[in-house]
């Protein structure tokens, strides 16, 4: 491993900069805050490749480690570091915030320089969620990244923004409160909020179940898990396309993550009592969600619901409990974030082109606007795991880890691939196969910054599909760390 001096906090802080920059910039400098923004984010993506590549995938805890003290009288450190189980989502956030800024280039048209300004505070909140290694530092990240999001959707979101925004905001920010209560709790049971020095305290049965629960409530919000499910469709509704790709690749990814790293290790007795209810609501989320996507007429709100299914194949590898399941979570969660991020963006050109996301107003887009369908096509399949692409691999094992811990639940899982399948083939077939509608002649050609942000995307997909490995090999060594912790 190459020495790095605070290359943690080099990607974590370097938008500063551009933020800064921005700031200075006046206003009807439109192009010169855009060049700002996107050279930024392709900087700090290149540190998350230069952190990638000096990874030890074969080291469980913690690298790169950077801890000072930070809050003296209440024992708080600013503390970061990776492992296997976070590395993989750092440059996916860093690549998520620079795919927004090409995708918004022609797109957001009012109040640029704050649209970008909050794109970049955004990248610093995802960031610095994926690096704490303080639970009050965590936290903090944690409803830092709720601000830009609030702004983004309430903003430049559609009509109905404002409800959107204001459920979105409460209802994650009422999971969080839960999730504080058990942070200040266990701070003062411990003295300290330090995770490392956390990992193998123990907690009486009953305190552990209700911390567990504590902590739980904020990150099935944020996956989201069913019942809690209902703010993500019409969040997804009335964001602008880089919401919608920023709340699919990254935002409700920290559900997920904050499951591995805190549940899983901190409250071990508590997992195993409640494992087997998270599987069945996570069984509930594949097949309700996914029974759900058939009746959509909205294309933003028909994927949104797809992510409530995907991401409920994740939390059933989570809590699976064995490295197999576990290990095609995490990658699940990066496919997930590259796919459905990618359809939001494939939403958005047409989108820009016609001002309409209904399915109906569509049809024979695959003869008038064929690029394009090849793109929509790529994901699409993609999306139902067809072999060779990445959410193949991720979704085969969960079902395998699944397999091993509860066969009555990967059965019922296993026929929300079969609804996937179904939902996404006819979406297909009615916006680009059917009877050209005259609503879809003589459309704009995709421009330079809808390719660029689409073509990386396609590079993933079958990068991960035909080579899953090297990404199986970063989390191998820190999931299997992980579940030492376990009865």
């Amino acid at each position: 491993m190459v020495n790095l001096p605070n290359i943690l906090s080099w990607i974590l802080w370097l938008p500063l900069a551009g933020i800064f920059l921005i700031f200075l910039l006046p206003r009807e400098k439109e192009n010169s805050i855009k060049i700002v923004a996107l050279l930024t984010a392709l900087f700090d993506f290149l540190l998350s490749i230069i952190l990638l590549i000096n990874f030890n995938y074969n080291e469980p805890g913690f690298q790169f480690v950077e801890k000072r003290l930070w809050l003296d009288y209440l024992n708080s450190y600013y503390f970061l570091g990776v492992d296997g189980i976070s590395i993989l989502f750092v440059p996916l956030s860093t690549l998520v915030t620079v795919l927004c800024i090409l995708i918004s280039w022609r797109s957001i048209t009012e109040k640029v320089k704050e649209f970008y300004l909050a794109l970049l505070f955004t990248n610093i909140a995802m960031v610095g969620v994926f690096l704490s290694l303080d639970l009050l530092l965590f936290y903090l990240f944690w409803e830092a990244l709720l601000i830009p999001m609030y702004l983004i959707i309430g903003i430049w979101g559609g009509p109905r923004r404002i409800y959107s925004t204001l459920k979105f905001f409460l209802y994650t920010f009422f999971g969080s409160i839960f999730m504080l209560v058990a942070i200040i709790y266990i701070f003062l049971q411990h003295g300290t909020f330090d995770y490392t020095a956390l990992l193998g305290k123990s907690f009486q049965p009953h305190i552990e179940k209700l911390l567990f629960l504590g902590f739980l409530i904020a990150f099935a919000i944020k996956v989201p898990m069913w019942p809690v499910h209902t703010w993500l469709p019409d969040a997804h509704t009335e964001a602008p396309t880089a919401g919608s790709v920023i709340l699919a690749g990254i935002l409700i990814k920290l559900g997920g993550y904050g499951m591995i790293r805190f549940l899983l290790p901190l409250f071990p007795q508590a997992t195993l009592y409640f494992a087997k209810l998270i599987l069945v609501l996570s069984v509930i989320a594949i097949i309700y969600a996914g029974l759900a996507c058939l009746w959509q007429s909205d294309l933003k709100r028909l994927i949104a619901y797809s992510s409530v299914s995907h991401m409920g194949f994740v939390t059933l590898g989570i809590f699976s409990l064995n490295p197999i399941g576990i290990k095609g979570a995490i990658l699940q969660m990066i496919n997930h974030g590259i796919v459905t991020g990618a359809l939001f963006m494939c939403v958005g050109v047409i989108y820009d082109r016609t001002h309409s996301r209904a399915i109906s107003y569509y049809g024979g887009l695959a003869s008038t606007f064929p690029l394009y369908a090849a793109f929509f096509m790529i994901f699409t399949l993609a999306s139902i795991g067809l072999p060779g692409t990445n959410g193949f691999i991720g979704e085969f094992l969960i079902l395998l880890g699944t397999f091993l811990a509860d066969k009555t639940m990967v059965v019922l899982a296993a026929t929300g691939v079969i609804i996937g399948a179904a939902y996404m083939l006819w979406l297909y077939q009615r916006v680009f196969f059917m009877k050209p509608s005259p609503n879809v002649y003589n459309l704009e050609p995709m421009k330079w910054n809808e390719l660029a942000a689409l073509i990386p995307m396609i590079f993933l997909v079958f990068l991960i599909g035909f080579y899953p490995n090297p990404f199986l090999d970063f989390m191998r060594a820190s999931v299997s760390h992980l579940l030492t912790n376990l009865p």
